[in-house]
């Protein structure tokens, strides 16, 4: 099985410069650079509508991603803690002969 190629965000941005030069055409840019067919196109649509937060790297979340999985996390946590607390209550209200 293949490794994936991963391209750094610096790589991306200097390749979408390359082909917006217009010297060469995005598909020969492509095939200098050993890119899949398409590859700038794709890249390109990306950075159009992530803007600055295009291409974050290595497991790294955009900015407004990570923020929606720590609320996520944060939520889990009250809601245990919630029904700790609803059981605490049950243990404690009942009565005592």
């Amino acid at each position: 099985m293949a490794t994936r190629k991963k391209y750094t965000k610096e790589f991306k941005l200097e390749a979408l410069e390359l082909a917006r030069d217009g010297e060469k055409s995005a598909a020969q840019v492509e095939r200098d650079l050993g890119l899949f067919a398409g590859q700038l196109s794709v890249w390109k649509r990306r950075l159009e509508t992530d803007g600055e937060q295009a291409f974050p790297g290595n497991g790294r979340l955009k900015e407004d991603e990570a923020v929606i999985r720590r609320m996520q996390r944060e939520i889990e946590v009250l809601k245990q803690e919630r029904d700790i607390l609803k059981k605490a209550l049950a243990i404690f209200s009942q009565e005592r002969p």
